[in-house]
């Protein structure tokens, strides 16, 4: 099953090291991670998406609180949370593709940033359920480069990770 592990650390040289090495060395898989400070300059909110039965995400959670860089940690899966990610994706947009390109961005509430005489750029920030069900409808033929951010996500209403 899928997890979002959303987690606050020191924001200091090394940290990241130090959690993705906890994974690398009892042979968890990272989906995607996002790091980035918050609104203490001193801590860094990590968000890590993997998979694992419920044991395996419970031994994940115990290693987490282990570190001495990690202040606390959340799974976000466990209740109701909100989960976005951004994706830029180049497309072949030639011909009558142009406008059918233009008018699956906007169903998807993507926008075009870029425009060439045969690409687009489009952006879309959605669930990553949803991103995947763009590049679908879109037909992985057009794709010529694609680039996503991994999930971000926080709970909803009262959930909140913070020290």
């Amino acid at each position: 099953m899928r997890h979002i592990i959303s987690l606050l650390m020191e924001n200091e040289a090394g940290a990241l090291s130090r959690v993705a090495g906890l994974f690398s060395a009892r042979g968890y898989n990272i989906e995607s991670l996002a790091v980035a400070p918050t609104e203490d300059p001193t801590l860094s909110r990590m968000t890590i998406v993997t998979s694992g039965s419920d044991a395996v995400i419970e031994q994940i959670n115990k290693q987490l609180n282990k570190l001495v860089d990690v202040a606390a940690v959340m799974d976000l899966s466990e209740g109701e949370h909100l989960e976005r990610e951004l994706m830029l994706v180049k497309v072949r947009a030639e011909g009558d593709a142009r406008e059918e390109l233009k008018h699956l961005a906007d169903i998807f509430h993507g926008r075009v940033i870029d425009v060439s005489d045969c690409t687009y750029t489009i952006e879309l920030t959605d669930t990553c359920a949803n991103l995947d069900s763009f590049l679908e409808a879109i037909g992985r033929g057009l794709i010529l480069e694609t680039v996503r951010t991994g999930a971000s996500g926080i709970g909803r209403g009262d959930r909140i990770l913070k020290l």
